[in-house]
């Protein structure tokens, strides 16, 4: 038996938004650049619903429930992203290439490597530029085509990641690649996750509003 329909759209809609925009962004013909801080902070919206019905909900404070009433809900939500901004600005500097191999990207890497750092060299899967203050590894998820550029080491140069993002993004942005074609299956996923939470709240209107009244004077 499904959950009420109120939470499962809570729980599914920001989920299937995150996939659906995932999706997207495999079917394309170009890769697709964003920093690590975009990436937490969108995948932390993606979960929120299945925090607020998860744990937030769970673990509520009895007494603040008592105290503020439904107004709580919005103490927990503040708090939810406050903890997410906090692992954003703590978070080692990162970026994320979409749509693309480890293979195909690296000649791109490398060239923008060298066009701020002559001094830049490859060990493995770790660039190095040592007169910008950047180290990194790459870490690809095969699966879903998309690379990861971590920082290693704590010692990172702010400005020389920033002149990465801006010489990378200028040589991703006229290159040519083949859509993922597991593309298809997130978009087909994502849109099932949505017809179910939207069919759910339509056949079910009573049982959407006692979920709403439960959840609110609760």
């Amino acid at each position: 038996m499904l959950p009420d329909p109120l939470r499962l759209a809570i729980a599914f809609v920001p989920l299937a938004s995150y996939l659906f925009l995932i999706g997207l962004l495999n079917a394309r013909r170009r890769p697709f650049l964003t920093t690590g801080s975009a990436d937490l902070a969108t995948l932390a919206a993606a979960l929120s619903g299945l925090v607020l019905v998860g744990p937030i909900e769970l673990f509520r404070p009895v007494d603040a429930s008592t105290e503020y009433g439904r107004y709580v809900w919005a103490f927990l939500m503040v708090f939810y992203w406050l903890t997410t901004w906090l692992a954003v600005l703590l978070a080692r500097p990162r970026l994320v290439v979409y749509n693309i191999s480890e293979a195909e990207l690296r000649p791109v890497l490398a060239e923008a490597a060298r066009a701020i750092d002559p001094q830049a060299h490859w060990a493995g899967d770790s660039l190095s530029l040592p007169t910008q203050g950047v180290q990194l590894h790459l870490e690809s998820f095969d699966l879903m085509r998309h690379v990861s550029l971590i920082s290693s080491g704590s010692k990172q140069s702010l400005a020389g990641w920033q002149l990465l993002t801006s010489q990378l993004y200028d040589r991703l942005k006229p290159l040519n690649v083949a859509p993922n074609p597991r593309s298809l299956g997130l978009v087909l996923f994502a849109l099932l996750l949505l017809a179910t939470s939207t069919t759910h709240m339509l056949v079910h209107p009573q049982r959407l509003a006692q979920a709403m009244q439960e959840i609110l004077t609760y």
